[in-house]
């Protein structure tokens, strides 16, 4: 009983070794981010609209110059538990103003804090990692014009299974990648830009792409709809299946983006009122090119 016991204690310490090192947080090469300081805040603003980042970080109901006061405010209630979006304003006790642009880089495109843990997918870096640095840099250098936010962060509510954050590891190799997730038939500037939009910064797929039971989006169903994550209401398909899309041109997709107005003349609602509020601040080509994409993409029933 004795060697057993001794076996079984020298497996567990085995298999917690190798759980540490297949969980080890990857981090983005020192010299990819080397030019994250040297982005460019006027290009940047157009990044910060199309990523959405006022919609969670914002106060609730943030209205005016309010939104652009990141000092935290969704509560996202989803079957993993309560996530609260934290402070990324460029305050420097309680918001992200001590950062590097590495640690900004690192958090966006690999999930990773300045500390060295995970971040929980709740923020959408899975989408983010599509990014491109200098457009990451760009955004870093917007941020930081924007007014400092003294408010500390609310701490998540999960259950006790899912606050070992070191779990994520074996996650991220499942679900974070960098590569596309739509191989264009027919690739042209305008669907790559409206790929890039929507699979990166925009991040659309977050919410109307279904999950799995571990929390990761089905790419098999890219875009077709599903519960909503915060567990009320449900995400439509934007497939050119889909009964909202498929019997709208890509100048009803724009028009709707640019207005908030469907081509039957009802208007946006709900928590994607506030998407178009931002598509409405980008430029036409950008409303062009992902109302291209979205009449590209695969039709999915």
């Amino acid at each position: 009983m004795k060697r057993i016991a001794a076996v079984l204690v020298v497996l567990a310490i085995a298999a917690a070794i190798v759980f540490w090192l297949l969980t080890i947080p990857s981090r983005l090469p020192a010299e990819a981010v080397a030019g994250m300081e040297s982005g460019n805040a006027a290009r940047g603003e157009r990044i910060f609209w199309a990523g959405g980042c006022a919609s969670c970080h914002a106060a609730k109901g943030a209205t005016g110059e309010a939104i652009m006061q990141l000092g935290g405010g969704l509560e996202l209630a989803t079957p993993f538990g309560t996530f609260h979006a934290p402070n990324i304003s460029p305050d420097m006790a309680t918001g992200i103003g001590g950062w590097t642009g590495a640690d900004f880089a690192n958090a966006m495109m690999k999930g990773v804090s300045p500390d060295g843990a995970h971040y929980y997918p709740a923020f959408p870096y899975t989408s983010y990692a599509r990014m491109a640095l200098p457009d990451v840099a760009d955004l870093w250098a917007f941020i930081k014009t924007l007014p400092p936010v003294a408010q500390q962060n609310v701490a998540h509510d999960l259950p006790l299974a899912f606050q070992l954050r070191r779990g994520l590891g074996l996650w991220k190799p499942l679900f974070l990648s960098g590569e596309p997730v739509i191989a264009l038939a027919s690739p042209d500037e305008k669907l790559e830009l409206g790929r890039y939009l929507v699979e990166g910064p925009g991040h659309c797929g977050e919410c109307h792409t279904p999950r799995n039971l571990i929390g990761g989006p089905e790419k098999s169903r890219w875009l077709a709809g599903g519960p909503a994550p915060e567990g009320i209401g449900f995400i439509p398909n934007i497939t050119p299946a889909g009964k909202n899309l498929s019997g709208w041109s890509e100048s009803d997709i724009v028009n709707y983006l640019e207005t908030g107005f469907t081509p039957d003349y009802d208007s946006v609602g709900g928590s994607m009122a506030a998407v178009q509020r931002n598509m409405a601040r980008l430029r036409p080509e950008d409303r062009a090119a992902i109302a291209a994409y979205l009449k590209a993409v695969p039709a999915v029933q």
